[in-house]
């Protein structure tokens, strides 16, 4: 069992220089803490993701960290030209020393996509171009492509990534067929729903890998607030949550729409409820877990710590508790991954 974190990198109020100085400070305490992968989410003109350049933030955190690994999960690829990404992908793959990992998507924000002026019904063919124009570039030393969306002749790739051949490949997950993708490409995935439904997504993903496929996991990603004072915890959960809703609808209330996948949890009581939150004591938090991770099988445990209006030493809190009194318990579970 190995420990992630994500992070929407969403607005809490505070103005974007002591913002962003809070959020890397976060990222120093995870990597003391011991966590594998920080992963941030890419969304633009809404105040669930303030990380809108990823590379740019993830710079930063390379700078202040030293084992965390890090990436977007996901990089909406539709919104880059497949060069430009590569090199900025292989700039900060030397940076951090090797530290990356990418994180590949279409998007799930079609509002966010047309504001990019890119048609998000073209998504799909977009992002089976993309991804192999992504992987010559990554691996060759001059790259020629002869695509619908993207042509490039005889290119010299004067950057390449410290990982070779490439940087771990990750994809988030919401629903059967990116499982199975996921699976076929050889990459690792985090799903964001509830134990049941990533059971099912890992059993598709396994039987989708290659038979060579090793050192992958299939993470699930679940909020989390731990204190000391249980009822606390939940307080300082309801209370964020709240926030985090209203910014993960924002822009499909302006415009009077649902998002993809539906209505998120009304509250932090019907998140736990479905499987995808928890807040209490270390120990309420570990049994919790326990039984969570005995539903879905996952051998990878993403803890979104820090959302909403908290401020900025709860959610290190959480996090030091979390290693301190969570983490050593569920190390010793078994599990299956690739």
């Amino acid at each position: 069992m190995e420990f992630g974190i994500f992070d929407h990198v969403d607005a809490t109020g505070e103005n974007l220089r002591d913002f962003y100085d809070a959020r890397v400070d976060y990222t120093v305490a995870a990597d003391r803490a011991g966590f594998r992968t920080y992963h941030v989410a890419e969304h633009h003109a809404t105040p669930l993701g303030l990380a809108a350049s990823p590379n740019v933030y993830l710079t930063a955190v390379a700078q202040r960290t030293k084992t965390l690994r890090f990436g977007p999960l996901v990089y909406t690829l539709p919104l880059y030209h497949p060069l430009r990404l590569v090199e900025e992908i292989c700039m900060l793959d030397q940076i951090s020393g090797g530290r990356l990992e990418i994180g590949l998507g279409r998007g799930i924000s079609p509002i966010e996509a047309r504001y990019y002026g890119t048609d998000p019904d073209q998504s799909r063919d977009v992002y089976a171009e993309y991804t192999e124009l992504l992987f010559m570039a990554l691996t060759q030393k001059e790259v020629t492509f002869k695509g619908k969306h993207f042509q490039v002749d005889n290119i010299p790739m004067q950057l390449e990534p410290l990982q070779k051949p490439h940087p771990p490949i990750w994809l988030g997950i919401g629903m059967l067929a990116n499982a199975e993708r996921a699976g076929k490409l050889g990459a690792s995935a985090v799903s964001l729903h509830g134990p049941e439904d990533t059971r099912v997504f890992i059993e598709a993903w396994r039987a989708a890998l290659p038979k060579d496929a090793q050192n992958l996991h299939f993470g699930q990603s679940i909020f989390m607030v731990i204190d000391k004072d249980g009822e606390r915890a939940m307080d300082t959960a309801r209370a964020a949550y709240l926030r985090w809703r209203e910014s993960f609808h924002y822009l499909y209330y302006r415009f009077g729409r649902s998002p993809m996948h539906g209505e998120r949890a009304r509250t932090f009581d019907e998140l736990m409820a479905e499987g995808k939150g928890v807040a209490g004591t270390p120990e309420f938090v570990r049994d919790w877990l326990t039984r969570s991770v005995a539903i879905s099988g996952t051998d990878y445990l993403v803890g979104q710590f820090y959302f909403g209006q908290m401020d900025r030493q709860t959610p290190i809190r959480s996090v030091d508790l979390f290693a301190q009194h969570v983490m050593p318990a569920l190390q010793q579970l078994q599990s299956v991954p690739a």
